[in-house]
């Protein structure tokens, strides 16, 4: 059966296409591992549990080994309190991981495949019915009547009315249709108001194939040092229901590749398509855990112990960095390790058993093999066939987070020391790539963690040593010609460059055109400025078209104060909703509140500074004046960005 929903409601429920919809129900009660170092010592409270629950001595096995302990038919409810009356002295393993993709690891099943293939095939059928939905003219921020709909399901169809007669026009059609597969920008807003708006009319809410869905509350989270928010959803059973305007992973994978990370991760695509790359990478590894025979750890106890400070300053370096001059060179080369991070633990065998013991055969860098044999097929494939663009952008995102994952204190299976070892070798391996450039007369322009710039020829010969001393594939970039920017005291900066390729195409980093919080119309300059840059294939051919570039500035300076103000919007995350400074951030939550829009940490929001001298904004939703100055001042900062490059004679 091609599995593509499952979720356990006091049994396994699963939902595939087997020469029709099939579904199958599978009683299958809860259970976890406990482990005691002295289980004499807690002798009565065995017995109780063997006398209310059913529980049974039992080995079973680890990362770290074989450990004996007692198999518990119960919840994690059980487990809590198990933890306090030992006084947190008891180990738990299997606690809290999904009943279903246990179920389907423990079966040999996979979501969004079938048995006799390969998970790690980026060729796979998707024998799925679907539906696309759009609410037309609405506003999600602030959702009201909902009165035109349309609708693809083979041909483009429009809904529009009353809203009672639209939603149930929609409804009947589902219930008609009875799709697989429905998509439908910022759903997890839409479909939960429309489900409440129909069982108000007394209409049946037919997105869901048994009635029922499955809630997941929203919620603010701190993640690499800033605040996120991820909204709540109802998911609909027995169908899968993706937010397009939402899901990182569809917007960098498409179907294919959260349909991918479903058969990685063993969720259903209804999670996956709603979680981030480092929980998915998290739940692969839960994954291949569970099929191996593993057990899960519930709490981490070995993510850190206490060290003193000399300890700290010889291991915790992170990545290296050469930090360029800045300027204009020509005829430069970039080669990049290809997942460098995963290919390090895959290739130095690292885990956290092997800290320990090195002879051993690590999980970690098991499991992530075939992860990475993967990546680099698709990657392959991509530069013929733009199908597998989608799978390759997922599992690139997995395997750029299973690097932080290591140093995550929860992470199941992570360990500092995993950590600090991956970039210590990290830096080993660019100090010797940069020896091995100057031994062969190149000039090493920068170098960030895991690639190097460099101007000499052969490049093709370099490439070829470095993989060879290294055992590390690597991809290479050549440049007409390249900017390095300098920071504000003149230095060099690290992430901030851009230039021609020798394919005609720009590659730009850290710009304004790059970031999120650029106006659209500051950023359609700054892009335009780079096509005119793209037309020059040297420092003599840039300096002969500053007259253009010139005239394209002035021009979008001209036309600043004709501009729709929508264009102006910035967007930023909020991180608080109390500040303790006047600033823009500040008076748009304001300003957002005021207008009744619920706001939470890691929420975005878009708003236009009307004054910039009282930072006084507006929503951008209902913005109609703009601080023509503060504007100016974006598209000057565009510009010497930009401009840069004609300060090279």
């Amino acid at each position: 059966m091609w599995i593509f929903d499952s979720y356990y409601k006091g049994c396994v429920e699963l939902w595939g296409r087997e020469r029709g919809l099939s579904k199958v129900s599978v009683a299958y009660p809860p259970s976890f591992y406990m482990h005691l170092k002295d289980p004499p010592a807690y002798r009565e409270m065995i017995e109780a549990l063997e006398s209310r629950f059913m529980a049974e001595e039992c080995s079973f096995r680890t990362i770290f080994g074989i450990f004996q302990g007692h198999r518990i038919y119960a919840g994690r409810k059980v487990a809590e309190k198990i933890e306090i009356q030992t006084r947190h002295q008891a180990e738990f393993y299997n606690v809290d991981v999904r009943q279903d993709q246990r179920y389907m690891a423990e079966n040999d099943l996979f979501p969004c495949g079938d048995r006799d293939e390969s998970r790690f095939s980026p060729d796979f059928e998707t024998p799925l019915t679907s539906l696309g939905l759009q609410v037309a003219g609405g506003d999600p921020t602030m959702p009201g009547v909902i009165s035109r709909i349309e609708v693809q399901n083979g041909r483009k169809r429009l809904l529009e009315g009353p809203e009672r007669a639209v939603i149930s026009d929609l409804l009947e059609l589902v219930k008609a249709h009875d799709p697989d597969l429905i998509l439908c920008p910022h759903a997890d807003t839409w479909i939960p108001l429309m489900v409440g708006k129909a069982r108000r009319y007394g209409l049946e809410p037919t997105f869901s194939r048994t009635g029922f869905f499955k809630p997941m509350a929203t919620r603010s989270y701190w993640s690499y040092g800033k605040v996120n928010h991820k909204e709540g959803a109802m998911i609909p059973e027995g169908r899968i229901l993706i937010d397009t305007a939402k899901s990182f992973v569809y917007a960098e994978g498409g179907l294919k590749g959260v349909l991918m990370a479903s058969r990685l991760s063993g969720l259903s695509p209804n999670l996956t398509s709603r979680f981030t790359p480092g929980t998915l990478i998290s739940s692969y590894e839960v994954f291949e855990a569970l099929r191996r025979g593993v057990a899960v750890p519930f709490r981490k106890r070995d993510a850190e112990s206490l060290r003193n400070i000399s300890e700290l300053r010889a291991c915790d370096k992170g990545g290296m960095m050469f930090q360029p001059e800045p300027g204009v060179y020509e005829n430069v080369h970039q080669i990049d390790f290809t997942s460098l991070y995963p290919t390090i633990i895959v290739k130095y065998n690292l885990s956290p058993e092997t800290v320990r013991d090195p002879e051993l055969k690590g999980f970690l860098s098991t499991v992530l093999s075939s992860l990475l044999d993967l990546r680099i097929e698709t990657k392959r494939l991509k530069k013929t066939n733009s199908d597998y663009a989608g799978i390759d952008s997922v599992l690139k995102w997995m395997l750029v987070t299973c690097f932080g994952y290591t140093g995550y204190r929860n992470a199941k299976f992570g360990q500092i020391q995993v950590y600090e070892r991956i970039t210590e070798i990290s830096r080993e391996l660019l100090m010797q790539v940069k020896e091995m450039a100057e031994d062969m007369d190149f000039q090493v322009l920068h170098g960030i963690v895991d690639c190097l710039w460099v101007i000499g020829e052969p490049i093709a010969s370099f490439k070829e040593a470095v993989e060879g001393e290294t055992g590390i594939l690597t991809e290479v970039d050549s440049y007409d010609w390249i900017a390095f920017l300098p920071m504000a005291d003149g230095s060099g900066a690290y992430n901030r460059y851009f230039g021609r390729l020798d394919t005609s195409k720009m590659k730009i980093r850290g710009v304004m055109a790059r970031k999120g919080d650029t106006p659209e119309y500051v950023r359609r300059m700054q892009q335009e400025l780079f096509v005119v840059l793209g037309e020059a294939r040297s420092r003599e051919e840039l300096r002969m078209i500053e007259p253009k570039a010139r005239g394209v500035a002035r021009r979008y300076m001209e036309k600043l104060r004709e501009t729709d103000v929508r264009e102006l919007a910035i967007h930023r995350r909020v991180s608080t909703l109390r500040y303790s400074r006047r600033c823009a951030e500040a008076s748009a939550v304001q300003a957002h509140l005021e207008q009744g829009i619920t706001l939470a940490p890691g929420m975005e929001i878009g708003y236009v500074v009307k004054d910039a001298g009282r930072w006084e904004v507006e929503p951008e939703r209902t913005a109609a004046k703009f601080d023509a100055g503060y504007y100016g001042k974006l598209l000057e900062k565009a510009w010497e960005e930009t401009a840069f490059v004609f300060s090279f004679r």
